[in-house]
């Protein structure tokens, strides 16, 4: 119903009820038909009063939604549009830290997704420059914000990483790394207890040598921990512009663990895998690639037995 119509019929229903009140008789049909009148068009007309930001807040609310089921989905193409969905917000002196985020996390866990489908690196540092960019704006739009550092920590590290397989003896690789270490001291000083830090830190930490605190183990003790910090936390945040995410990612970085340690626990990792699933069921990763790769393993581990016994 347009703005014109509902003041057409808010004007008849105020009509209608003088002429009731001067009449002093109880028409009831004319009463109900008055009634059914506000009860349809109050509401639309609140809408239309409401104020500006108010509206822009979920609108962006909507978009962000979008963009949480396009990462797990693996569509890459709607992250991509999503990212551009919220331009026209990223610079709401109300909002403008968090659209900054999630315009960043849009892009961050589009790289992430070309990774598994085989995108060209170019294209996905592309992706993870922006991102950080996006990331380092919200930062600077509220210092207090955490988990943008996370974010850029996250993209610093992969960028990293992407030029290391393209080139091993880059140049930029000691300037690309002493980035991300000086990235993870800063997220690091905000919150360092964050279950998105937790998570994030789990691949460093896993490809650290032992001796610089790294290795396997304390890998896997980082996504425990972020587990029982996450689920002590759930109740804890209601606005949902906040990262909130953690415990699907937590659960599913175990099972590729447990499925990728030098001793694989085969049984945990299918049953992390299931838990992930539990929460995202429509998790394209998880589903499509992981959960194949934990049954495959698990049937070379029985062949590997009963060839041994025969």
């Amino acid at each position: 119903m347009s703005a014109n119509n509902i003041a057409v019929e808010l004007r008849w229903a105020a009509r209608a009820l003088r002429q009731l009140a001067n009449s002093g008789n109880g028409n009831r049909r004319s009463a109900a038909r008055v009634l059914a009148v506000l009860v349809m068009v109050m509401p639309l007309a609140s809408a239309l009063n409401a104020p500006a930001s108010d509206q822009s807040r979920e609108q962006v609310i909507k978009v962000v939604t979008q963009i949480k089921r396009a990462d797990y989905e693996g569509d890459r193409a709607a992250l991509k549009r999503l990212y551009g969905e919220l331009t026209p917000f990223a610079e709401n002196k109300e909002l403008a830290s968090r659209v900054r985020y999630w315009r960043g996390f849009a892009l961050w866990r589009r790289a992430i997704n070309g990774y598994y489908d085989n995108v060209d690196a170019a294209e996905t540092q592309g992706d993870l420059k922006q991102a950080i960019d996006e990331f380092d704006e919200a930062a600077r739009k509220d210092p207090a914000f955490a988990d943008a550092r996370i974010g850029a920590l996250s993209c610093a590290g992969l960028f990293a990483y992407s030029e290391y397989q393209q080139n091993a003896g880059s140049a930029r690789l000691p300037e690309l790394m002493a980035q991300a270490v000086q990235r993870r001291k800063d997220a690091e000083a905000v919150a360092p207890e964050n279950p998105r830090l937790l998570w994030v830190l789990g691949p460093m930490v896993w490809n650290a040598p032992p001796e610089r605190g790294g290795g396997q183990a304390k890998a896997m003790e980082l996504y425990t921990k972020g587990l029982e910090v996450i689920r002590s936390h759930k109740t804890t945040v209601t606005d949902p512009l906040e990262p909130t995410w953690g415990e699907p990612e937590l659960l599913m970085s175990l099972a590729w663990s447990n499925l990728n340690q030098s001793k694989p626990d085969l049984a945990a990792a299918e049953q992390d895998a299931h838990a992930a699933l539990e929460l995202v069921p429509y998790w394209h990763y998880v589903k499509d690639i992981l959960m194949p790769q934990i049954q495959e393993a698990k049937r070379a581990l029985a062949q590997s037995q009963k060839n041994k016994s025969d």
